[in-house]
């Protein structure tokens, strides 16, 4: 009973290392693992916390501040008397002052309300950084994951030719034995079989390559590694959007580097309003509260109570005061130029943006467009290859086509079959991109 329930468990626990060695994810796993794990995200998730403290900090310039400080000193010594002529006899004596004291800037000319909306923008434009890198790898990630699975298609078509090739040898062999067939179709046939053996190991070795960038960019062990078939069909040739000022018109309304570099005007214009605040008076106000003690070390000389002396020589003051700047070397005119200039090279980084962002989409549709037509092409001609290869079949079979003109025709189909698969996933790609940019789902 012991060794059933030992080898139960066993099993069990083989079957699930099976199962989870077996594991394969799907497009969706693979982007939320590496947007969960990617070391860039992660630091630039820091910069958005460091950025959120800044604000905390900027908040505290609304608040007063409050500070408490003490002091003593022991002194020992005696004092002249002018009128009596006396000298009074050495006294010790440790005294010490305690105060309370709290200050407040009432005006600066807006400098701390404008620098908090300073701060409140570099949050944004943190949050618009790590969007920007979530985007990116995102499409990376997608990228790489229709070449696992361009490469898995071709291995499919690789080991369909070898099992064909294959086919073929045992048929020869019996054509050779019975003599209908000289050694030389033999051999070219045992060749072609070869060849065929050998590219199904090319195409392993590009699977796993791809598998292995995969499981690089997403950060997860390649021992393993495999991903879930997912299934692209037949794409339509049409394009989703009508042109590339579509696609670009729609992307200035959701494209975080657009977002950030307007942000950053916002952020130039809160600068010149900090950098003229210079020019205003600084009006602040302090409240303080004061008191001392002292105590004698010769017993002979009477001391007052701790607690009477602080309260008996307590005592508050409360003031104002206010910094009307004058001239400062023209010092407040140089920073509200700067700033201004500031504001100007926001604004051209802005329009470099959008001329960056527009010549990207252009290029995309066109590529797109490109991989439209190119689809479309290796579809017909894998259509057309295919019928010809079961003619060539047809024919080689009954003995009226050589060995070699039959060969032509099966690397033609060959051919045609890896560039339609090529061809596929490149407008897969291509149609992802510009979903991308216009603001849609690329994951699905």
């Amino acid at each position: 009973m012991k060794n059933s329930k030992l080898i139960l468990l066993s099993a069990f626990l083989l079957g699930t290392t099976f199962s989870f060695g077996q594991k394969k994810w799907t497009l969706k796993e693979a982007v939320d693992h590496a947007l969960a794990n990617n070391i860039t995200i992660k630091q630039n998730k820091l910069s958005v916390e460091i950025a959120e403290k800044d604000v905390k900090s900027n908040k505290a310039n609304f608040l007063p501040s409050l500070s408490a400080s003490t002091g003593g000193n022991l002194s020992t010594g005696s004092t002249f008397d002018p009128v009596t002529q006396n000298r009074t006899p050495n006294t010790t004596l440790f005294g010490g002052a305690v105060s309370l004291s709290a200050n407040y800037t009432v005006f600066n000319g807006f400098r701390n309300l404008n620098t908090y909306k300073q701060a409140m923008l570099g949050v944004e434009s943190s949050k618009l950084d790590l969007s920007v890198i979530e985007n990116d790898i995102s499409l990376q990630v997608v990228n790489t994951y229709l070449n696992v699975l361009f490469a898995k298609e071709n291995l499919e078509v690789a080991k369909v030719q070898a099992d064909i090739s294959k086919k073929q040898i045992d048929r020869a062999q019996a054509q050779f034995d019975a003599g209908s067939i000289p050694k030389g179709d033999l051999l070219n046939i045992q060749s072609t079989a070869a060849n065929d053996a050998q590219n199904v190991v090319t195409q392993e070795n590009a699977l796993n390559i791809a598998l292995l960038q995969l499981a690089q960019l997403i950060q997860v062990p390649y021992e393993n590694f495999d991903v879930a078939v997912i299934e692209v069909g037949s794409p339509s040739s049409a394009l989703l959007y009508s042109s590339s000022n579509e696609v670009y018109q729609k992307a200035l309304t959701n494209r975080p580097e657009i977002e950030r570099a307007k942000l950053s005007i916002d952020n130039a214009e809160l600068g010149i309003e900090i950098a003229k605040s210079g020019y205003f008076p600084t009006v602040s106000t302090s409240l303080r509260a004061d008191t001392n003690y002292r105590y004698f070390l010769d017993p002979s000389v009477p001391t007052g109570k701790l607690f009477e002396q602080l309260d008996g020589n307590l005592g508050y003051s409360l003031g104002f005061s206010i910094n009307i700047p004058i001239f400062n070397g023209f010092r407040n005119d140089a920073s509200v130029e700067r700033s201004k200039i500031q504001k100007l090279v926001s604004e051209a980084n802005l329009e470099n943006e959008k001329l960056r962002l527009q010549q990207t989409i252009e290029q995309a549709y066109l590529d797109a467009k490109a991989a439209a037509k190119t689809y479309e092409a290796a579809t017909v001609s894998l259509k057309a290859q295919r019928e010809a290869f079961k003619n060539a079949k047809v024919s080689f079979d009954y003995g009226s086509m050589t060995q070699f003109d039959y060969d032509q025709v099966r690397n033609r189909l060959v051919n045609a079959e890896s560039a339609a698969i090529r061809a596929k996933y490149d407008y897969v790609f291509r149609t992802k991109v510009l979903k991308f940019f216009y603001g849609e789902n690329i994951i699905d």
